[in-house]
């Protein structure tokens, strides 16, 4: 679920607005018509299903300024009944299905909006601006929603509602329609990791999926479509006086950002970019539960290392065999043919590239069938609810429950002191290293990055941007550096280890290594002399 854009209009600081929240999945439509009458809803149920056709219909103008502010305006038809509601950008760091926005609903006389409402809602800029240049029907939906009351037994109430309809624009030949086949799991009071323990449940024997985008945005995309782009990292937003259980859940909901935001793409796209972020976000994620064990209980949290491990493994083949044949491989034939050897080598590569395609194709299969696999919406489901409620995850001694409830800038200190000192210890003449050494330097690296990037936005943006930015030079190198090793292991592995293609790539991995050395050299030295962000105390 994409976060707003730093230019949408947002509530006013320190007024109090409506919010709904909800964790919305997509579902087919076999198990649409079977989920009401599921086990796991038996004993939660407060009350009957109300079944109801919903006519919703969406204003904006012709170009969608309202969608590119992240606003919604509807009016919609229930029965007799017209209300109309103005919806908000999603909050930052909405992950895991869940999503939380500023929501105002009025009764309306008829299925025109009420202007005069626009006023009282933090948007009315926005607002304000759309109805001068002139609003009107953009798409409507048409659903018939089945909601069913619940009740868990910590007294967290909610609503299920299962959406079977579509989305379909308004004017305009052709109509253009999307189906809509959708669970919405609405908080109305209470703890909200009931809902993903609920969503978790369901998805051990209901084929689940995650749905990012809102009725109005797919409504938008029929309207106004856009190729997607993979998604890249974003630091998570945290407040320079967030307390530390604050500041992992704002790191996890930011880590499955990227992982949920990358899954369409790794599913349907073939660009090598989808599983490269969607793999980083993993990395990430991996990370930061690594750092979480100092706070939280190992056994409530290794289950969920465990599984990330499994997605890691999944993407990682795919993501080194599409280095490997879309960098390496032409960087060696490039290498091969300056060296003047095509004529002996080109055979023993051609067969070796050969080879890759179809280990290729296997390992993107193998990618793809994780992502889609029940196994994957569980395991994003587990990790939004520990960000949900990360205290719940703690030990039970009063150690762990104050590292979680202390301030986040205390937490980070130490460690990042920690693991600073751990990597300069490892970096004595790092250019001429031994390959063992130049890797425990590069993990060391890894590790140090990750938690810079978590705990950075706690400090001083000025104070942290020379210190990241000589960090990830350092690991860029020594990541060149590795990639070299791992495209030399595959070459053997591919071809064979006597084969004259990997005795080329063994080659040209040492050739390589040795080029570097002074680059590496020179960005260890810039390291070493940046000054760290965090106080020295």
């Amino acid at each position: 679920m994409a976060n707003p854009r730093a230019s949408r209009e947002r509530p006013d600081a320190g007024v109090a607005v409506p919010t709904e929240t909800e964790l919305k999945l997509r579902i087919t439509p076999e198990a649409a018509t079977t989920l009401a009458r599921h086990p796991a809803l038996k004993p939660l149920k407060r009350g009957p299903a109300r079944k109801a056709h919903l006519l919703s219909t969406y204003y904006d103008t012709d170009d969608g300024a309202l969608a590119a502010a992240g606003i919604a305006l509807r009016v919609r038809r229930d029965g007799r009944r017209w209300v109309q509601t103005i919806k908000g950008p999603a909050e930052v760091g909405s992950a895991g299905g869940m999503s939380a926005r500023a929501e105002f609903e009025w009764p309306v006389t008829g299925p025109n909006p009420d202007p005069l409402r626009f006023a009282t809602t933090p948007f009315r800029r926005a607002l304000g601006k759309a109805e001068k240049r002139g609003i009107r029907p953009r798409f409507t939906t048409d659903v018939t929603r089945t909601a069913t009351p619940l009740t868990f037994p910590d007294s967290t109430m909610a609503v299920l509602c299962i959406d079977v309809g579509e989305v379909r624009t308004e004017d305009g030949l052709p109509v253009l329609r999307d189906p809509i086949h959708e669970i919405e799991l609405e908080l109305e009071a209470g703890n909200v990791a009931r809902l993903f323990e609920l969503a978790h449940t369901l998805a051990a024997s209901v084929p689940l999926a995650f749905e990012p985008a809102s009725k109005a945005e797919r409504g938008h995309a029929l309207r106004h479509p856009h190729a997607a782009a993979p998604l890249h990292a974003s630091d998570a937003d945290l407040p320079g006086k967030a307390r530390a259980g604050d500041a992992f859940a704002a790191i996890i909901r930011a880590c499955l950002a990227q992982i949920e935001g990358n899954a369409h793409g790794v599913r349907t796209d073939d660009d090598p970019e989808w599983i490269h972020q969607m793999r980083i976000g993993v990395r990430r994620l991996r990370a930061c539960l690594s750092l979480a064990r100092k706070a939280m209980a190992a056994a409530r949290i290794e289950p969920l290392r465990v599984e990330l491990r499994w997605l890691a493994q999944a993407l990682g083949t795919a993501r080194d065999l599409d280095v490997f044949a879309t960098s390496t491989l032409p960087a060696v034939r490039d290498a091969v043919a300056q060296g003047g050897n095509a004529a002996v080598l080109e055979p023993s590569l051609a067969k070796l590239a050969a080879r890759t395609t179809v280990w290729r194709k296997d390992a993107r299969s193998i990618a793809q069938a994780a992502v889609v696999s029940p196994r994957f919406v569980r395991l994003v489901l587990a990790a939004a609810a520990l960000a949900a409620a990360p205290g719940a995850y703690a030990e039970r001694s009063h150690a762990h429950q104050h590292k979680l409830s202390s301030p986040a800038r205390d937490f980070a200190r130490p460690l990042l002191k920690r693991r600073h000192r751990a990597l300069v210890a490892l970096g004595n003449d790092l250019a001429h290293a031994a390959p063992e050494a130049r890797h425990a330097a590069r993990l060391a690296a890894k590790k140090l990055r990750y938690a810079t990037e978590f705990f950075a936005p706690l400090f001083p943006k000025k104070r942290t941007r020379s210190y990241r930015k000589a960090l990830a030079a350092l690991q860029e190198e020594l990541g060149a550096w590795n990639d070299a090793a791992v495209a030399a292991r595959l070459a053997g592995e591919l071809a064979g280890p006597q084969s004259p293609a990997a005795a080329a790539f063994s080659g040209w991995a040492a050739a390589r290594s040795a080029a570097r050395s002074e680059a590496l050299a020179t960005v260890w030295t810039r390291f070493t002399k940046t000054r760290p962000f965090w106080p020295r105390n």
